[in-house]
């Protein structure tokens, strides 16, 4: 027979299946020797055979699966009828004896805290903690019983639920065992976190500390004192006025009194139990291998732990020593993609960069630059870049790099002789750009060198398979960068050189720098706003095809072609897309993600785009449109060039900065569509051998290649994987799932803090959103929440307000008024497109898909960076 009670000292956290989550920690610590009251617990197996003596139960339990979550009084009526039900089954006998005999051997005249432990409860991914509840002071046989059943019902309340249901949990497959734990009658309780609960540092003990009985701070009728320690040492304290305790009743029950006036502003903790309580607290976590949420109590003088679970609020880490201190941003902020990424994604990325540089944490992956930022010049350089990339990353990594253990730090050694033959030939080819070669032949030249690059690729990728191939595409991934950077990077590096210097030189001319606006429209060969210019073109066909503009709005991606031969107008439609998607089809929205799906591999993605142009933009607007910038951008230049016309010299480099800065301008995208395009080719390969490893029965499906790594699909390709193919799959899946539910931070450091910064300071109306301004112009008009371009649907004078744009976004600017995203920067993506269409945009707006509501009436400034509200409710 499966035990109904199990004591402390026979559970540990293999047992979380018989006694949750609870349970099995305070054994684990008893076990290990920490000061934990002894107790023992109501298992998951009474629970079950208590809701086996119900012939009801099977049918609520159905009915609360089947609810829709949102409907909250369904929830209620449902809630209400489970715990009711279940308060009123009698204990079966034998249970009972089993609890009320493990109550008498503990010391039946003690008073006990009986708390819920659930099985989904205290894990890595997820805690249940507070949903069900606790009972504390509890005395005799019948209160025991009484509350334990209480606790037992505590699992089907509307929080409970509710919480169960948004994160995924049946109903049915959630146990719930009880904690009966001898109550200790402390003089002071309090929560220990073993990592800074707020900005993540791992270093840092977080301490809060009240008198009398810990539900004060729980439930949150005091403030508590707040004191946090590192390295041994208190770093900080917030002693609050304390005007209320919980303290037990010698008959049970607990009642909350009024503390005495000099009690309540007196430091609740002596400076050696912080300290001692922070080093108890580091132990606990070395034992279970993670930071803890501990909740402890002090009697006598005496520590005692009674909980503790893992914080699971805290970003992931990437593997790395916590010391020195070192600084990371996230690469998808500097990218604009900022969602979660499958081991395959990253695994490329980390192969084409350098895997000591690009780590990964939370399904995401972060940029060390720490040895650089350690050389003089690299903390000059590096944040200025990075300010063009996210103003907010720039301030925060500006942030650290002040700090004295940071600075203390020394330079790697030998680290600028070993830069500097990378970044010497690049600047050498800067310097050529700027003031000797023609800039019209750029563009020639970096396509010839593109075309070369991918069919070499594509040559050394051909007739090969099995692990040939994939090494062979490791290997292309590998040497990318090495080929791509110094043959393309001159060029977008000189347009961010000019960038800077015609703002300067604009304000030493004119003023101000309100112009450079204009110079950026319509660039000359961007090979991205080419891309957008012929889905207008696109749109245009179909507005001659009413018979394709209906298929579109129903077609999928399984028989996306075969279905358009077979409608009037099909063919024309399908050998235009097919042209596009020779050149573009690579692409899509998150493409530096490989897992990603291509446009190739799934055209219904841009089908909002066009039926979207069709609703927002005349015919032939969208080139109208780009002539029309051309020429304001030669205007300006005109204009420019006519200030400075008594100076020969300043005429002389005005004119030919300008040329430059247009033409090199148009050539800041073409890296990227060329590393994109190595990706796809790479793509091609992967997929082909993942087909194979179905066939060979390897797989169950070719996208299960997404879950393993590069080395490992070399591994499985030659048989060597030595782990559960399908169980690993499983797990990664489940970890993907997860950290698609975090927020990455943009800066961390190796300590796990999470670096932010206030807002930038400026007069800004009553509750703007304040980002940074990266087009110029103010508008007004609905904001249009888009998460994700396959599902937008923009109509004429809409405000796309996105968590983050990239090129395979860029169908939709043409339909759009103005841009406002979450991440970005004066040289990102959306950023450079929006001014060659010249929509004002502002970037960096912290969860302004949250903020904003669909449909809202709002005013872009575009050119003191923030976004004012017009309206309360979307309209």
């Amino acid at each position: 027979m499966k035990a109904h009670v199990l004591f402390f000292n026979e559970v540990d956290r293999s047992s979380l299946p018989y006694v949750g989550g609870k349970g099995a920690n305070l054994g684990e610590l008893r076990k290990a020797g920490f000061p934990v009251p002894e107790g023992f617990c109501v298992t998951t197996y009474a629970y079950q055979d208590l809701i086996a003596t119900s012939p009801e139960m099977e049918s609520l339990l159905n009915e609360l699966n089947a609810m829709d979550p949102g409907d909250l009084n369904q929830l209620r009526k449902l809630g209400e009828s489970i715990r009711t039900h279940l308060q009123q089954l009698e204990i079966p006998a034998q249970m009972k004896n089993e609890i009320l005999h493990a109550w008498e051997s503990v010391g039946k005249d003690y008073a006990y805290a009986v708390r819920s432990s659930a099985t989904a409860e205290d894990l890595p991914t997820a805690s249940f903690a507070g949903q069900q509840d606790t009972y504390l002071n509890i005395k005799g046989s019948d209160e025991l019983l009484r509350h334990i059943r209480k606790c037992w019902a505590s699992l089907f309340t509307d929080r409970a639920i509710s919480y169960r249901a948004k994160n995924g949990f049946d109903h049915r497959q959630v146990y719930l065992s009880v904690v009966v734990q001898r109550m200790v009658n402390p003089e002071i309780s309090g929560i220990m976190f073993t990592a800074d609960p707020v900005n993540g540092n791992r270093t840092v003990v977080s301490i809060d500390a009240s008198f009398g009985l810990g539900e004060a701070i729980v439930s949150g009728i005091v403030s508590a004192d707040l004191y946090k320690v590192k390295s041994g040492e208190i770093i900080h304290k917030n002693i609050s006025e304390k005007k209320k305790a919980i303290y037990s009743l010698p008959e049970g029950g607990t009642v909350t009194k009024e503390l005495p006036r000099d009690q309540q502003t007196k430091q609740t903790l002596t400076d050696g139990q912080i300290v001692s309580l922070a080093r108890l607290g580091k132990r606990i976590e070395k034992h279970f291998g993670s930071p803890q949420d501990i909740e402890f109590c002090i009697e006598n003088g005496e520590v005692f732990v009674v909980q503790s679970r893992p914080i699971t609020s805290l970003y992931p880490l990437p593997d790395m020593p916590q010391e020195p201190l070192r600084v990371m941003f996230s690469f998808g902020h500097v990218q604009m993609m900022t969602d979660a990424m499958k081991p395959l994604g990253i695994s490329v990325l980390r192969t084409m960069a350098s895997a000591n540089v690009m780590l990964e944490a939370g399904g995401r992956l972060y940029v060390d630059p720490t040895d650089v930022l350690h050389l003089k010049l690299g903390r000059k350089i590096l944040p200025h870049a990075l300010n063009n990339a996210d103003e907010a990353i720039s301030r925060a990594i500006c942030e650290v790099i002040q700090r004295p253990e940071f600075l203390k730090v020394p330079p790697k050694p030998g680290l600028s002789r070993a830069i500097r033959p990378f970044i010497v030939p690049i600047l050498k080819e800067v310097w050529k750009n700027l003031l000797k070669r023609d800039p019209k032949l750029a563009k020639e030249k970096v396509e010839a060198f593109m075309q070369k690059k991918l069919t070499e690729v594509r040559d050394n990728l051909k007739g090969l398979r099995g692990p040939a191939r994939l090494e062979a595409v490791q290997y292309q991934l590998d040497t990318l960068l090495r080929d791509v950077l110094p043959n393309i990077l001159p060029y977008p590096l000189t347009f961010v050189i000019l960038s800077i210097w015609l703002k300067k030189a604009l304000i030493r001319w004119m003023g101000d720098d309100k112009i450079l606006h204009r110079l950026n429209k319509s660039l000359p060969g961007n090979i991205t706003s080419e891309m957008g210019l012929q889905i207008g073109d696109l749109a245009d066909l179909v507005r001659e095809l009413p018979e394709v503009e209906e298929y579109l709005k129903h077609a999928n991606d399984q028989n996306f072609y075969e279905g358009l031969a077979k409608i009037k107008g099909g063919e024309r439609f399908k050998k235009a897309l097919e042209d596009f998607m020779a050149k573009y089809g690579m692409r899509c929205p998150g493409e530096i993600d490989l897992t990603k799906p291509r446009w190739r591999e799934a055209p219904t993605q841009l089908v909002p785009a066009i039926l979207g142009h069709m609703r927002s933009v005349k015919p032939g607007e969208h080139r109208q449109r780009f002539i029309q910038g051309e020429q304001e951008a030669q205007e300006a230049a005109q204009v420019i060039i006519r200030q400075v016309e008594r100076s020969r010299i300043k005429s002389k480099y005005a004119k030919r900065f300008i040329e430059v800065f247009r033409y090199l301008g148009g050539l800041r995208e073409h890296h990227k569509y060329l590393m994109v395009s190595v990706m796809d080719e790479c793509k091609k390969a992967i997929m082909a051998e993942a087909g194979d490893l179905v066939e060979k029965g390897v797989l169950q499906q070719a996208e299960d290649v997404y879950y393993f790594t590069l080395d490992e699909l070399i591994q499985l390709s030659k048989g060597e994987f030595k782990e559960d193919v399908s169980q690993v799959i499983s797990d990664r899946k489940e970890k993907y799932e997860w950290y698609q539910t975090l927020k990455p931070p943009r800066v961390m450091t190796s300590e796990g803090e999470i670096v932010t910064v206030s807002p930038r300071q400026g007069e800004f109306p009553k509750g703007a959103l304040i980002g940074s301004p990266v087009s110029a112009g103010v508008v007004e008009g609905k904001a249009r929440i888009v998460l994700k371009p396959e599902e937008a649907f923009l109509h004429e004078g809409e405000i796309i307000v996105a968590p983050h744009t990239d090129p395979g976004w860029t169908p939709l600017f043409q339909s759009a008024k103005a841009l406002v995203t979450e991440v970005g920067g004066l040289m990102t993506h959306g950023s450079v497109v929006a001014r060659e269409y010249g929509i004002p945009a502002v970037v960096g707006v912290d969860d302004a898909t949250k903020k904003i509501k669909d449909g809202q009436m709002i005013r872009v400034d575009g050119n003191q960076g923030f976004v004012e509200f017009l309206s309360d409710k979307n309209e």
